[in-house]
């Protein structure tokens, strides 16, 4: 299914967000200044979210080619009200981490929803500005799925691109053997922005072939001793977190068709021989995915909320840990 496809009706999808103005600018021109809108920031401010800010709930309602709007018992706004996708900002935190801002609009507010997460008290650059087209769906912001071509390790041992899989296939899982497929998502995105796949060549993490995946798809990394400050040796890692430039990289442009993967409890699959997950399905992971693909997902597993793998969810700081500890 493509995310063209019938007009959807989605209802109680949930995000959490920040008032605009609980982000300021500790350093730069528009010092002491709230968030603003893409005419007003200047790219490299450095931006901190206030120490007291509490995030709350954003609901939201989204129909066929009419407006999103803000959903029954949202916490944010008033219920009805139109909300619009203004922009997207680029930020960079202290150990050279990118981060995105969606700035969401109402009538009478504006909030800022992290794609990836945020803390207080820490310096984070602006680097860029994209205005966001006005068809933009803000529930199509982020996505977890394997592209088209992907080798998935079979049950046997075998391989099987993605785009051959059936539901009921007997994929092999790290923690509970062979595993029946329960239902697999197909949507073809422009890749630009939010949806242009990371690409890590073949060999480089171990991997037997180009291994291409959305930039919020985790990877599972196995230490044999676990590196301080991390709670565990497994770790989770988003692959946008993975990016150095180099050896792995953003590929923008063009169209991509990306596939994910349900299984009866979040697993750690093998794409391309090395680990990574497959989509948990829960309110949070199920806000990112298309709202075509979340409704058949939500249709298809109704009551079900699945629990993530036991492994650590790192970011590009403890990645960082991991290859000093490493480098001794």
């Amino acid at each position: 299914m493509s995310a063209s496809a019938a007009p959807f009706f989605l209802p109680g999808q949930a995000f959490q967000v920040f008032d605009a103005e609980d982000f300021f600018v500790a350093q730069g021109v528009n010092q002491d200044d709230a968030l603003g809108s893409p005419d007003m920031v200047c790219a490299g401010d450095i931006y901190e979210l206030d120490r007291n800010a509490t995030a709350v709930r954003l609901m939201l309602v989204a129909g066929g080619d009419g407006p999103t709007r803000l959903a029954a018992g949202t916490e944010a706004g008033r219920a009805g009200d139109p909300v619009s996708l203004e922009a997207r900002y680029t930020l960079m935190d202290p150990q050279g981490g990118k981060v995105e801002l969606a700035i969401l609009t109402t009538a009478s507010s504006r909030f800022a929803l992290p794609l990836s997460p945020m803390a207080p008290r820490i310096g984070y650059t602006l680097l860029a500005i994209d205005t966001a087209p006005q068809s933009a769906r803000l529930t199509d912001l982020l996505n977890v799925s394997f592209a088209r071509g992907t080798m998935i390790t079979l049950s046997t041992g075998a391989q099987k691109p993605i785009e051959g899989l059936e539901p009921g296939d007997q994929v092999l899982t790290r923690d509970h053997g062979p595993q029946p497929i329960r239902w697999i998502g197909r949507a073809t995105l422009r890749a630009v922005g939010a949806f242009a796949p990371v690409i890590i060549p073949a060999g480089t993490m171990g991997n037997s072939g180009d291994l291409i995946v959305s930039q919020h798809h985790r990877m599972f990394l196995y230490q044999r001793k676990r590196s301080k400050g991390l709670p565990t040796a497994e770790v989770l890692v988003q692959a946008k977190h993975l990016v150095d430039g180099e050896a792995i990289f953003i590929r923008d442009g063009g169209m991509v068709d990306y596939f994910s993967l349900v299984f009866d409890a979040h697993e750690i699959i093998y794409a391309e021989g090395i680990p990574a997950e497959s989509l948990m399905v829960n309110e949070a992971t199920l806000n990112r995915l298309p709202p075509d693909l979340a409704a058949e997902v939500k249709a298809r597993f109704p009551g079900l909320s699945q629990n993530q793998h036991f492994g650590t969810e790192a970011g590009r700081a403890a990645l960082d840990v991991i290859a000093q500890r490493k480098a001794l």
